[in-house]
């Protein structure tokens, strides 16, 4: 029994000396596999069956900045390092973690990029421009390229794990940049195409207003955006989108136009409406005196709202009164005026107006002095002769009458 003992310590004593010897050859650089055994003062201890202690700083255990060493690596985990560093003195190694991992990275983000995979990354910091992400490597996620909208604040997104493709790749600089916004971009047109496939003209949805523009409204129909135009966007006139819908509102839409081939589909929230003309039948009549508001001004006239939505037209002629060359000599463009509804047809969507119908006529110039006397009697001829007597009715003969007698004598 007491030579197997003594065999057994044998044994022991030699595959402590190999380990001491192996542990005498190595050298910065090396690599090496341990066990993580415990985690103090922000800096991992790792067993490597060596007597002398091996350690990881914080540092050397990420590409990236980290709060705490908890967030790399845990007790117990296998890990492989390379030697940063030998300390005779305190009988330690200085190991890291974060080349081995840098070594491994770059071929395996080469195959990504060339192949265009999708993988996910977990958020380690925000940063000015950005996010920053382990990947084995420092991967930096630009702020144009984490979403498909605008993200005024990242603040929120440390800790997130974020779906990315390799964007660039750039070994000798140390430079990898990714991309969620190309995944999310890729996955959408999919998506899009399947939704504008089931969609036809006149079809309505219920959406969600997405982001305004000054031309218009851009409104999430499941999944995919349709274009509101700013004129779609109310039986009333707009000026800007902001004035009748806010970002996240849930808006009831009507399909105008789909095309698949460029992508677009238009939209508009007023066609979802009852329509202005559909209430107006009942609101007026031919007759009515009216109240409107001045929307344009055009050389033949001046269009009036009478009631949102609702246009009716002034011919020049009906506008005043007087002999006008324009409109813009009476009226102007938001002046509130008076009407008589000429002809009300809301099956044409047609109304005309007359502002001068409700306007009392001006009085007629009084006559002048001269226009006033009595028309003056021809001027009579003076006869010498007192056996002729001539009066206004002795002057109506014709001069062949007068002088036929005499006429007749001549040749």
């Amino acid at each position: 029994m007491s030579e197997e003992i003594n065999v057994q310590e044998s044994a022991a004593e030699e595959v402590s000396q190999d380990a001491m010897d192996n542990f005498v050859s190595l050298k910065k650089g090396d690599s090496v596999k341990g066990t993580i055994v415990k985690i103090e003062d922000n800096q991992a201890y790792v067993s490597l069956g060596y007597k002398y202690d091996g350690v990881i700083p914080i540092r050397e255990l990420s590409a990236v900045a980290l709060e705490n060493a908890t967030d790399a690596v845990q007790i117990g985990q296998e890990v492989e390092l390379k030697v940063v560093s030998i300390n005779d003195d305190k009988e330690s190694l200085v190991l890291s973690k974060r080349l081995v991992d840098s070594e491994k990275a770059w071929d395996q983000l080469q195959e990504r990029f060339d192949s265009g995979e999708v993988f996910e990354v977990a958020v380690a910091d925000v940063v000015k421009g950005g996010l920053v992400a382990d990947v084995g490597v420092r991967g930096f996620i630009p702020a144009s390229m984490v979403e498909r909208h605008f993200v005024e604040d990242f603040s929120d997104y440390k800790g997130r794990t974020l779906r990315v493709k390799v964007k660039e790749i750039d070994r000798e600089n140390n430079k990898v940049i990714l991309s969620q916004k190309e995944v999310l971009d890729a996955e959408y047109e999919q998506n899009k195409q399947q939704i504008m496939a089931s969609l036809q003209a006149g079809q309505e949805l219920e959406g969600t207003v997405q982001r305004l523009t000054p031309f218009g409204a851009f409104v999430d129909i499941g999944g995919i955006d349709g274009l509101v135009h700013v004129s779609e966007l109310s039986w009333q006139h707009v000026a800007h989108p902001k004035d009748v819908v806010s970002e996240g509102q849930s808006v009831r839409v009507k399909v105008l136009k789909v095309d698949p081939a460029a992508g677009k589909i238009s939209l508009s929230v007023k066609a979802a409406q009852p329509g202005p003309w559909d209430t107006a039948a009942g609101q007026f009549a031919t007759g009515d005196i009216v109240t409107g508001t001045v929307r344009r001004l055009v050389p033949f006239g001046a269009f009036v709202e009478i009631a949102p939505g609702v246009e009716g037209l002034v011919h020049i002629s009906q506008i005043a009164h007087r002999h006008i060359g324009t409109p813009n000599e009476v009226l102007k463009e938001g002046q509130e005026v008076q009407a008589k509804i000429l002809d009300f047809n809301p099956a044409e969507k047609r109304v005309s107006l007359s502002i001068k119908e409700t306007e009392e006529a001006p009085e007629q110039p009084a006559p002048s002095a001269r226009s006033e006397r009595a028309p003056r009697a021809p001027k009579i001829e003076k006869i010498d002769n007192p056996n002729v007597s001539l009066s206004n009715e002795s002057m109506s003969y014709s001069l062949a009458e007068r002088f036929g007698d005499k006429l007749k004598n001549l040749k």
